[in-house]
C-alpha cells in the first residue's frame, strides 16, 4: 500500500527540480529511493532510453535493484522492457507463476528474493522516455489509487527530464547559433582583407576562401582566422 505520509512531500520536491539546480543523475537516484519508500517495495531501478531511442540503466535505490535492471537489458526480457514497448503499467505481477512471461527474468528475481514486480512508464502523452520498476519481497498488490500514485509520480518526473532536456538543447543551440555568428565575423572581415590585398570583388575573396578550405580540408572559418593572422 502507498504511504499517503510522504506523498505531499515527494512531489514537492519533485517539483522544486523545475525551478532548482538540476542534477540527473542525484535526481534520478532520489526518484528511485522515494518511489521504493512511498510504495514500501524492496527495491526500484529506473531506465531512460538514449539518443538513439536504446533503454540504458540510469538509477537504483540498491544494488539489487541495478543487477535487475541491467539483468533485463542484458537478456532484452523483463517488466520494464514490456512497460516501455507497450507504454503501459505492468501491475502486481507475481514472479512465482510469471516464467513463461519472463523465464529468464523471473526465476533471477526470485532468487534475489522478491516475489512481486511492478513497472510504470515514464511518458508524456504519446512520448515515452523509460520505465520505473518496483521490486517487493512480499506479494504485495496495488489497487488503483495506488497504481494512480506511482504514475503520477512517474509522470512529474518526466516532465522535470523532458524540461532538463529542452534547456539543455536551447542551451546548445544557442551555443552553436553564437558560434556560427563569430565564425561569420571572421570570415567577413577575411574576405575582405583578401579582396583588398588582391583587389577582387567580396564574392571573388570568398570563392577564393572557400576553395583554400576545401583544398586544405579545413574549416573556413580556420581559413580565414589564418588569413587575419598573417595579415
Amino acid at each position: 500500500m502507498i504511504s499517503t505520509e510522504r506523498i505531499s512531500d515527494l512531489f514537492v520536491e519533485v517539483a522544486d527540480t523545475l525551478v532548482d539546480e538540476f542534477d540527473v543523475i542525484d535526481f534520478l537516484h532520489n526518484l528511485t529511493v522515494h518511489a521504493a519508500g512511498i510504495s514500501g517495495a524492496d527495491a526500484a531501478g529506473l531506465m531512460l532510453t538514449d539518443q538513439m531511442g536504446r533503454l540504458r540503466f540510469m538509477a537504483a535505490s540498491n544494488s539489487n535493484g541495478e543487477t535487475l535492471e541491467l539483468f533485463q537489458l542484458q537478456n532484452s526480457e523483463g517488466p520494464c522492457l514490456d512497460c516501455f514497448t507497450t507504454g503501459e503499467p505492468v501491475v502486481n505481477a507475481d514472479l512465482a507463476h510469471a516464467a513463461d512471461r519472463w523465464p529468464t527474468f523471473a526465476p533471477r528475481a526470485i532468487q534475489l528474493g522478491y516475489q512481486s514486480v511492478h513497472a510504470f512508464p515514464m511518458r508524456l502523452r504519446e512520448h515515452i522516455i523509460g520505465a520505473l520498476n518496483l521490486f517487493g519481497s512480499a506479494d504485495a498488490l496495488f489497487d488503483a489509487a495506488d497504481v494512480r500514485v506511482v504514475q503520477a509520480l512517474a509522470d512529474v518526473a518526466t516532465i522535470a527530464l523532458m524540461q532538463e532536456r529542452t534547456i539543455r538543447r536551447a542551451e546548445e543551440l544557442t551555443e552553436q547559433l553564437q558560434g556560427a555568428l563569430t565564425s561569420r565575423v571572421v570570415v567577413e572581415q577575411a574576405k575582405g582583407a583578401v579582396a583588398a590585398l588582391r583587389g577582387i570583388t567580396t564574392d571573388e575573396a570568398f570563392e577564393l576562401l572557400r576553395r583554400r578550405a576545401r583544398s586544405s580540408q579545413k574549416r573556413l572559418v580556420d581559413v580565414a582566422q589564418a588569413v587575419l593572422d598573417e595579415g
